[in-house]
């Protein structure tokens, strides 16, 4: 988990946390399979065939992406990959990868002693903030760092460990933190030897922040007859917002998301899933993001529609550079995933569109 959050990986630009994918999951699949834009797809056998069951977080994290260089500073403009709140950027640390390798630079803005007092009641907006990398021309920046537009930027945070080990806090857990359940679902069945009547497919997609566009091709891949979005949880357990905006809380379980603005889950499936976490005796919680959408939208729309539903971690702070999730939520999300998939059979799979 640690490495797959401190991998540089913003939208389009998923080729490190890829390789972590593909060399932990290679392990324990029978196969490794590949979109052609970036996404992994890792294979495992059961006792069938079908029914095929696709299960994905997406390794994409929200980023930006260089748009220009001052020709006289050398100070960096910058645009979003994927949804940012202005005011959770400046001060922070970024990495730009270039072709002469990775540079570490900070978001900053007009200084406080400067502004009057008009600005000092606005909120500064990311066009009007800027990346120091520590030059003093465009020519340290351009030549001596290798600084392009178009390279990427993604937020610098240290995965870090508090309460005990419990509670981890770092960046990109929207949505490493999915794809981790996904591979730990895969180790957990793989070296437990654990019977499942399907084939399982593990997936982690790309540019999910950019419009799930690897959820479209992997999707097609995989022609799944039933599929899970791997993902984080808006957890509303902080000050400022109430139960209905955001219900789940951390340490609580995973949450299976009742609906969001781009899909409503199979009914049946959504019971299935909920039965079972009750049959299990693994905490749960119900969810809704009445705003956003997931990578099981692309899913449920593949061909003639696949039966598809999100299960997630909750997690607090996402998109900025520190999120908190509680392990607890994740081994419970690990376990619920490993106890679907023991029944998934090609029965139960068939019910959900039988009506």
């Amino acid at each position: 988990m640690k490495e797959l959050s401190e991998s540089f990986g913003p939208s389009g630009f998923e080729r490190e946390p890829a390789s972590v994918v593909r060399r932990e999951g290679s392990k324990y699949a029978d196969e490794v399979l590949h979109d052609k834009i970036g996404s992994v797809i890792l294979r495992k056998k059961g006792t069938s065939e079908s029914p095929k069951i696709l299960m994905a977080g997406h390794m994409d994290e929200v980023g930006f992406v260089v748009t220009g260089v001052d020709p006289l500073t050398g100070y960096l403009t910058f645009a979003p990959l994927g949804g940012w709140f202005d005011q959770v950027l400046l001060g922070h640390r970024v990495t730009i990868r270039t072709r002469k390798g990775d540079v570490v630079g900070v978001i900053a803005a007009k200084p406080p002693h400067l502004l009057t007092d008009e600005e000092r009641e606005k909120v500064v907006k990311k066009e009007n903030m800027f990346i120091d990398v520590g030059s003093d021309s465009s020519a340290v920046t351009l030549d001596e760092l290798g600084v392009r537009i178009g390279d990427p930027v993604a937020p610098w945070s240290p995965f870090t460990m508090i309460r005990g080990n419990q509670v981890a806090i770092g960046k990109a857990f929207d949505d490493r933190v999915g794809t981790f359940v996904g591979l730990e679902v895969l180790r957990r069945i793989s070296q437990g030897k654990i019977e499942h009547p399907n084939t399982i497919f593990v997936g982690g997609t790309v540019q999910e922040e950019v419009g799930l566009r690897g959820a479209s091709t992997v999707a097609n891949v995989v022609d799944a007859d039933a599929a899970f979005a791997l993902e984080v949880d808006i957890a509303g357990d902080v000050p400022g917002l109430k139960a209905n905006e955001a219900p789940s809380k951390l340490g609580k379980g995973p949450s299976i998301l009742t609906y969001d603005a781009s899909m409503i889950p199979n009914q049946d499936f959504k019971r299935f899933v909920i039965d079972t976490a009750e049959a299990e005796k693994i905490p749960y919680q119900l969810s809704i993001i009445a705003k956003g959408g997931t990578d099981a939208a692309r899913f449920n729309l593949n061909k003639a529609g696949c039966p598809s539903i999100v299960v997630s971690v909750p997690t607090r702070h996402i998109h900025s550079h520190e999120s908190i999730v509680d392990t607890k939520d994740i081994d419970n999300t690990v376990k619920l995933v490993v106890a679907l998939v023991k029944r998934l059979d090609q029965k139960t799979v068939k019910s959900f569109t039988q009506g």
